[in-house]
């Protein structure tokens, strides 16, 4: 039998167009992964998707990114098999420790949980936002913190890929979470995953478009929001953010550069949020925002 093929899509963009060109990448891939060369300043992104799909899509998406950084970089394609792609991926998705109370696995990986860390398992070969990018690391770690000192109630998850952010404040905290991904297949994803952790009867994974879903709405405010996306839209959505954020509440927001902290804090200042800790991983940022 003729094994399953995925498109393989590989670039390198400077840094600054780093966003531009993996949000096109994410727009039609079943994963993306992306790579910094400290030395050169440059990114290496490669994202797999179905054979043949989304071409269309995929064009528009790297038009826009192009048309956006006024960078145009070369684009390599190639065939790679689906048995091999889910090897490599499990291969480089070992068991994480992250901060003091997390641990992150594949179900790939057998044996006993670590004594004294939540484990918090998910599907390498679904799963986007797996713990391995400084940004997922950053909301673990913010989570952690948050934990010690808070009891939020109402808490959203925006944006929640792989659902591994609302799975460990499910755990963590014990409250229920409301998960959100404007992307159908990262919903049914991340129920996936909160079945497989058994907090299903905690997280509620949703399809919907962000601040403008009833769902997400009415259930404000909240006392708690992870906004895991990118730069441009966290800056789109911080007024949204703090009117549905309680007095007091915490918002953890990442998936932005350091170059881009302070457009984003600017943005988030204006609607009634000031900054209350950063986590610096890398090239990456965390904040966290009180209202």
């Amino acid at each position: 039998m003729t094994p399953e093929l995925l498109d393989c899509i590989s670039l390198r963009v400077p840094a600054d167009a780093m966003e531009a060109f993996e949000s096109a990448l994410s727009s039609v891939c079943r994963a993306v992964s992306f790579y910094h060369d400290e030395d050169a300043d440059e990114w290496d992104l490669q994202g797999v998707k179905e054979r043949g799909a989304h071409e269309a899509d995929l064009e528009s998406a790297l038009l826009v990114a192009r048309l956006l950084t006024g960078v145009d970089p070369a684009i390599t394609r190639a065939l790679v098999p689906v048995g091999g792609w889910l090897a490599r991926t499990q291969a480089a998705f070992p068991e994480q420790l992250i901060g003091q109370r997390f641990a992150v696995r594949g179900t790939h990986i057998a044996g006993p949980a670590m004594p004294g860390r939540i484990t918090l398992t998910l599907d390498a070969g679904l799963a986007f936002g797996t713990g391995e990018h400084n940004s997922t690391r950053g909301c673990l770690l913010a989570l952690e913190r948050l934990a010690k000192y808070h009891r939020p109630r109402r808490i959203l998850d925006l944006g929640t890929g792989s659902g591994i952010l609302a799975i460990a404040t499910a755990k963590r905290l014990g409250r229920p979470v409301l998960a959100s991904d404007i992307d159908a297949r990262a919903a049914r994803v991340a129920s996936a995953n909160a079945r497989l952790n058994n907090v299903a009867n905690r997280v509620r994974a949703i399809r919907a478009d962000g601040w403008a879903d009833r769902r997400i709405t009415r259930a404000a405010p909240y006392d708690l929001v992870f906004a895991n996306i990118l730069a441009r839209p966290l800056c789109a959505m911080a007024h949204q953010l703090g009117a549905r954020l309680a007095p007091g509440g915490r918002a953890v927001l990442a998936g932005l550069l350091n170059t881009q902290v302070n457009w984003v804090l600017s943005a988030h200042r204006r609607a009634g949020l000031r900054l209350e800790h950063k986590i610096i991983d890398g090239a990456w940022s965390i904040l966290i925002l009180r209202k």
